[in-house]
């Protein structure tokens, strides 16, 4: 399987790195714009071509590229890899677009071509893997609601004016992952209330509190903020009621607590949590794996466009409401 690396940034040479390693795969190609990230480049991925254009990967043969510049360009990038059939298969980082109308296109264009995926890689933590058995066995009964979250320090203290957040704000940067992991738990929802907080600066999105509720009239809340104080690094996690007790999941630990007495506590060493190859997190080396083997075998593979479509209608109608409170 032959596979290019578009965006040199800390997650793309990652993702180079994990490639570079597994078996049945070779790295034909990594393009950045940057001269500085070639130079260091070369010095890791000798073998490998490295160019500034995108268009230079035409006519290499490429089985499938990896999308991980920023989230603005996506949209351009994947429409000009299809119009110029510079491979069939995609990965892109999430979320897919900066919108749902370019990430809706983004699905059309998709349709009749290889295989795709969106880098969700939370759905590839142990942990969570196992809380989602827990629900999906019944052991917590009949489900009455849950609560998704997202936090991390990156703003805690930041002056107003002082320093500019990613655009899109934390929900599309952070929060993405909290309304993935409920979607891939639970469904789809609709977002019924919004609140979204501007704490840096008047334009920023820094802080989003949403009530959802599933097709099925399950309730939920979901929460992401990027001012988080008692966080040195990202949080993200689950906690799960039902009628027969509850599961709190976190990207380390899963705990059930049964209401008959009994509990149960699982880290990530009692879960199996093992590659082979170790970069950043485990996660990481089985998102990439999942996603080669199912273009190999030409089998879909979750979390796919159509999935992160649904995670930027969310967003949507979140901006939607914002800006509709603003009036």
């Amino acid at each position: 399987m032959r596979v290019a690396v578009i965006g040199l940034g800390k997650i793309g040479l990652l993702h180079a790195s994990l490639l570079n390693v597994m078996p049945g795969v070779e790295l034909v190609a990594l393009c950045d714009k940057s001269r500085l990230i070639h130079r260091f480049s070369r010095k890791i991925f000798k073998d490998t071509k490295i160019v500034s254009d995108m268009k230079e990967l035409s006519g290499l043969g490429l089985d499938a590229i990896y999308v991980t510049t920023p989230t603005p360009t996506h949209f351009s990038i994947v429409k000009t890899i299809f119009a110029e059939r510079v491979a069939r298969n995609i990965f892109v980082e999430k979320p897919l677009t900066s919108s749902y109308a370019d990430s809706e296109e983004i699905c059309n264009l998709a349709t009749n071509q290889g295989i795709n995926m969106v880098g969700y890689n939370r759905r590839f933590i142990v942990t969570f893997k196992k809380a989602k058995e827990i629900v999906d066995e019944g052991t917590l009964g009949e489900i009455f609601s849950f609560e998704a979250y997202a936090y991390s320090p990156d703003f805690l203290g930041v002056k107003v004016g002082s320093k500019t957040p990613p655009l899109g704000g934390v929900l599309q940067d952070l929060g993405c992952h909290a309304i993935d992991l409920a979607l891939w738990f639970f469904g789809k929802f609709e977002v019924e209330t919004a609140k979204v907080e501007s704490i840096i600066g008047h334009s920023s999105e820094d802080s989003v509190y949403l009530k959802v509720k599933t097709s099925r009239g399950l309730e939920g809340e979901i929460r992401s903020s990027w001012c988080m104080e008692r966080y040195r690094f990202h949080g993200i996690g689950l906690l799960i009621k039902g009628s027969e007790g509850i599961v709190m999941a976190d990207e380390d630990r899963v705990e059930l607590k049964l209401n008959n007495g009994r509990s149960f506590l699982w880290h990530k060493h009692d879960l199996g949590d093992n590659v082979p190859f170790l970069l950043a997190g485990a996660d990481y080396f089985r998102e990439d794996e999942t996603f080669v083997k199912a273009v190999i075998n030409g089998c879909s593979v979750e979390p796919n466009f159509h999935i992160a479509l649904e995670v930027d209608r969310i967003i949507g109608q979140v901006k939607k409401q914002a800006q509709g409170n603003e009036r």
